[in-house]
């Protein structure tokens, strides 16, 4: 059995799909909630609902299962998330039942350059987490993932809400920094993978696409994709900040967060061959799996987030 966390995710829906594709018994947890979990359409899988705070309901959760993958995080949402007690609390909580019910993989997802020491916080609280699965004694893989992109992600997805929404958009720092972005199904196929790989046990990996790109230069081929030309305007870090604080805080279904300005605070990069050289394949090309993009009524999309 395998448990994935945050099944219902942008991530978690992609793998779930695979796994039980490829014939395996998948379970996923899901936090207590009164809204319908968007769980993948004609999929079967075993629904565990329980709070990664609650340790008694992660051990039951977790009873016959020989490998979790943990997904599950709240930076999504923004300054309405609790990235402390989901990313941070709630990791060291599963990943210490894991190791009392003998699972014997842990795979974790985080960030390049997440780093306790670091001084951005999400970044913080994944390098904590990271930390918590490392010293509960469980065997565990940590891939420190660059941005992820695919249908209904929070990356390409939101850039292309922004531009719809707006006449104008801001670049932080000019738009220089560099992106590695990687589709979502070449990371699934790493953690799939991964799984038959004994020499990943108790590794940390950095993955990436194969090629980077200015923030300016993804901006600029998200509007090609959608048809819609924006002027492109340079704001500082700072007071890019502010703005998209006060724009948050006036709309919770804004496609941009704190979170995303300190992603774009400096290069987030790592080795172009990060995924050749442990899994054998090349990452897709960032041009190539863009039809998410297309032929959607972005209008439509906007007033159903806003209801």
């Amino acid at each position: 059995m395998i448990l994935v966390t945050g099944g219902t995710g942008f991530v978690g829906r992609a793998l779930v799909r695979q796994l039980v594709a490829n014939g395996q018994r998948v379970r996923t947890l899901i936090r207590p909630s009164p809204k319908t979990p968007a769980l993948p359409r004609g999929v079967p899988v075993e629904v565990a609902v329980t709070s990664l705070n609650d340790e008694r309901g992660l051990r039951a959760a977790l009873r016959g299962v020989e490998v979790v993958y943990h997904l599950a995080g709240a930076e999504h949402l923004g300054a309405r998330g609790d990235v402390l007690g989901v990313d941070g609390r709630g990791t060291a909580n599963l990943a210490r039942a894991a190791a009392e019910m003998r699972v014997r993989r842990f795979f974790y997802v985080s960030h390049l350059d997440a780093d306790r020491s670091s001084y951005y916080p999400l970044l913080k609280v994944k390098g904590i987490a990271e930390e918590h699965i490392r010293r509960s004694g469980v065997p565990y893989t940590i891939f420190r993932s660059a941005l992820l992109y695919g249908p209904e992600d929070h990356f390409t997805t939101s850039l292309a809400r922004l531009i719809s929404m707006f006449p104008l958009f801001f670049l932080p720092r000019d738009g220089e920094v560099l992106l590695q972005p990687l589709w979502v199904e070449d990371l699934v196929t790493c953690l799939i993978w991964a799984n038959d790989m004994l020499e990943t046990i108790n590794q940390t990996y950095v993955l990436g696409g194969a090629e980077y790109f200015p923030f300016r230069r993804i901006v600029e081929i998200i509007m090609e994709t959608i048809g819609k030309r924006r002027p492109l305007l340079s704001l500082p870090l700072p007071a890019l900040r502010w703005l998209t604080v006060t724009l948050e805080s006036m709309s919770p279904s804004f496609p941009f967060s704190t979170f995303w300005v300190d992603y774009l605070s400096y290069n987030r990069t790592c080795p172009v061959d990060s995924v050749t050289r442990v899994f054998g394949f090349l990452p897709a090309r960032f041009t190539y799996r863009l039809d998410h993009l297309k032929g959607l009524s972005w209008a439509k999309t906007l007033k159903s987030r806003n209801r």
